[in-house]
């Protein structure tokens, strides 16, 4: 007896010892994977470039060097904007999936896609807008009002903005403002070829100026969304434990739909409503950190644009010397990784 008591003595403090460096082990293997998947970014393309040369570029950059060029005025920009709106989906997902209580959250849900799409739609057949960059505005304009529509309407009534007042109210929102995208793309032809490679979702094409008017919203966001970690795993708890705890759930509402709208827009304005990412992420982080929000955004955060980064590297050699929109890699990629931690009964825990 006294042999087999030691050894249960001694197991359990060796458990919460992995269990404790499980997760600044996660942390770091995360982090140089995302190392690695913007050293890729920079390096890898219809040109590829050795990492000598990227760092040369970085370090010393010489604007008639050819090489330099294509780093400097393409691949950075690309990257920068890929590490923003990958953060961004990461942490909105993991907001909208904390708030609602819904393992299915998307920026779908909000009616974000639907109501940036609307915008664009507008911004080429009336304005005669044709470069990404002049999508942005317009972009996340049409997301803000959208998530703000939704929020109001699903607001009403004594209980407020309810798990499930949110999932119908985006649901109706999304559903007539994509019916009245269709109908002006069906009458429409050019504004239907320009919109269809800014709704796949890509990187490609995006210059500084995308990530510098995003930017500060992402940020804004991110501020936001990670100050909300110990109020969402309350909320998960149920609503009335919420209340028992003395949580404000007006405020927090209000809070992540902000940060939700922020985060979201900024993506969607800067490389299109991009699938999975803000959708598969978050499960993830549940599955490697746990279930406490307050690990699960910081987590997200790097996790999305990791993710993000790598499908674009592959959505660049694929199809050589043309390239695949980032869109159409994340689905294929995140459609049988969800499946898989669904079939292992990892999703649908919150």
């Amino acid at each position: 007896m006294t042999t087999t008591t030691g050894g249960g003595t001694g197991a359990a403090p060796a458990v919460r010892t992995r269990g404790r460096l499980r997760v600044p082990l996660g942390f770091v293997l995360l982090g140089s994977g995302l190392a690695v998947a913007v050293a890729c970014s920079l390096a890898v393309g219809a040109n590829p470039l050795p990492l000598r040369v990227v760092a040369d570029a970085l370090l010393d950059t010489d604007l008639s060097d050819p090489e330099h060029l294509i780093i400097v005025d393409r691949r950075v920009p690309r990257t920068l904007v890929g590490l923003a709106a990958g953060a961004a989906l990461g942490m909105a997902g993991a907001v909208m999936q904390g708030l609602t209580r819904n393992p299915l959250a998307d920026p779908g849900l909000l009616g974000i896609n639907a109501g940036a799409s609307l915008s664009v739609v507008a911004a080429i057949s009336l304005l005669g807008v044709t470069s990404p960059g002049g999508y942005v505005w317009f972009a996340f304009v049409g997301a803000a009002l959208a998530s703000t529509v939704v929020y109001g309407v699903s607001s009403l009534g004594r209980e407020g903005a309810t798990p499930v007042k949110l999932a119908l109210a985006g649901a109706a929102v999304t559903a007539a403002l994509t019916s009245i995208v269709t109908a002006v793309l069906l009458v429409d032809r050019s504004t239907l070829d320009q919109m269809r490679f800014w709704q796949v979702g890509a990187l490609a094409s995006r210059d500084l100026s995308v990530f510098l008017r995003t930017g500060p919203f992402v940020l804004a966001g991110a501020v936001v969304a990670l100050g909300l970690g110990r109020t969402l795993n309350g909320l998960a708890l149920g609503e009335d434990v919420a209340r028992g705890l003395g949580q404000n759930l007006a405020r927090t509402r209000g809070l992540a739909a902000l940060a939700v709208i922020a985060l979201c827009g900024a993506a969607t304005a800067a490389v299109g409503p991009i699938g999975f990412v803000g959708l598969l992420v978050p499960h993830a982080a549940r599955f490697a950190v746990g279930l406490d929000y307050r690990l699960i955004l910081p987590f997200s955060a790097l996790a999305a644009p990791t993710l993000l980064l790598a499908c674009d590297v592959v959505a660049r050699v694929v199809a050589r010397p043309g390239e695949l929109q980032v869109g159409i890699v994340t689905a294929a990629i995140g459609a049988p990784l969800f499946i898989a931690l669904v079939r292992r009964g990892r999703a649908v825990r919150l």
